[in-house]
């Protein structure tokens, strides 16, 4: 798997399930409410500084999500996305990336076709069963609660740049 991953230079993600635990509050006024985990936050962070590009690609619309893609310097985002493989397959035809460059983390059927394609396809503990047995990775966590900063850790370990990136913190 580390070969897999050394490869890797775009992490796509699902919102709904993988950046959130796919709850969706409204409060009184009738605005959306979601919980991101800021330690998600921070691996997503880490792993552009290691040189691996991050998209978003949501079948829901939400100003949640683009202030958080905003916050996090992510520019790959698209919402509204029904059809995920078709946003997927403009980004690799924009950017010149292959399949096997491409890790994905989605949570439910809907992003099987892309989960299908990828160098990397992987999931959250709590994602929908079917799901389960048909990616390269499970998390251990659940989504919205870190599973995404356990794949980004994966990720910047693989690409040989972890020590560098985290020195800074372990030093006294």
């Amino acid at each position: 798997m580390e070969a897999q991953l050394a490869k890797i230079k775009l992490l796509l993600l699902d919102v709904d399930g993988v950046l959130t635990d796919g709850r969706i509050i409204y409060d009184n006024q009738g605005n959306e409410l979601k919980a991101f985990d800021v330690k998600d936050g921070h691996g997503l962070k880490m792993l552009q500084r290691a040189g691996v590009a991050v998209g978003i690609i949501t079948g829901r619309k939400s100003q949640v999500v683009v202030k958080r893609a905003a916050e996090l310097g992510i520019e790959i985002l698209y919402q509204g996305a029904l059809n995920k493989l078709q946003p997927y397959q403009e980004i690799l035809a924009r950017h010149g990336w292959s399949d096997e460059q491409v890790a994905y983390v989605g949570d439910d059927v809907v992003d099987l076709p892309i989960l299908r394609r990828v160098g990397f396809s992987a999931t959250v503990a709590d994602a929908v069963p079917e799901v389960l047995p048909l990616v390269d990775y499970v998390a251990g966590k659940p989504g919205g609660r870190g599973a995404v900063r356990e794949i980004c850790d994966m990720l910047i370990k693989a690409s040989g740049r972890w020590e560098e990136l985290t020195q800074r913190y372990f030093r006294s």
